[in-house]
């Protein structure tokens, strides 16, 4: 069977989420950040999109643009992303694929989950226990609307709320997670439900007693049914670490 067609989107809005291959880390020390933002930067000047978010973690990256021509996602993603394999195999001596599968694209809508959004983008670090305050990650585009800079297109939603909002609401912590689909994520309640259709009723916190390949099995398939590496440790109580490598 082919791979499905990327839906497009009328407003030129995705939120793009891409991965190291089997969740290994794209980026191994500071150097490897900057200059994919360089490689970013480099890239919209060429294609004049607008970034409107995006946030670096060690072995993943969020984007939150706009397009300026139905369909350009695809050639800045290439761009992009064939630029910094290059960068990173060679550096890295290394060959093969850097990104796991094909980057998650979902259309957005500038409605009110705009903002959430990148608020769910920004406080990445904060829920890994990176940072404390979300000012003080400096691989994320919230210091640019605090303080400015060239390379995060700002002016847009400031203009929706302005500034001093835009804080106030990125300083409430959520627990909303924005799946690819597009939605927010299922509640716990519901992820614990989900769950239990697997285990035949037994409760998720159960799980991490299991046998080590009873266990495994069980997270890799909650893995290829949607659930993401932070939920499935929210509602097991399983660390990140084991439900990754899973």
């Amino acid at each position: 069977m082919g791979r499905q067609a990327r839906q497009l989107s009328s407003t030129g809005f995705y939120h793009v989420i891409f991965r190291g291959i089997n969740h290994q880390y794209i980026f191994e020390e500071v150097y490897d950040y900057t200059h994919f933002l360089q490689i970013l930067r480099d890239v919209k000047v060429d294609l004049t999109f607008e970034l409107h978010a995006y946030c670096l973690m060690s072995n993943h990256v969020h984007l939150l643009f706009r397009e300026k021509k139905l369909g350009d996602i695809s050639l800045i993603m290439k761009r992009l992303l064939t630029k910094y394999a290059m960068y990173f195999n060679r550096k890295y001596q290394r060959s093969g694929a850097l990104i796991g599968s094909r980057y998650k694209s979902v259309p957005v809508e500038v409605d009110e989950y705009f903002i959430p959004l990148q608020r769910y983008i920004h406080q990445n670090p904060i829920k890994d226990g990176l940072v404390k305050k979300l000012e003080d990650y400096p691989f994320s585009s919230y210091r640019e609307y605090l303080f400015g800079g060239n390379l995060v297109d700002t002016e847009f939603t400031l203009g929706m709320v302005g500034q001093d909002e835009w804080i106030r609401l990125h300083q409430a912590f959520s627990n909303d997670v924005f799946e690819i689909s597009g939605q927010i994520s299922l509640t716990d309640e519901e992820i614990r439900r989900r769950i239990m259709s697997y285990t035949h009723g037994r409760e998720p916190h159960e799980i991490g007693s299991w046998a080590k390949a009873e266990r495994d099995l069980l997270l890799h398939k909650l893995k290829e049914e949607g659930l993401s590496i932070r939920q499935i440790k929210r509602v097991t109580g399983i660390s990140r670490g084991i439900v990754g490598k899973s």
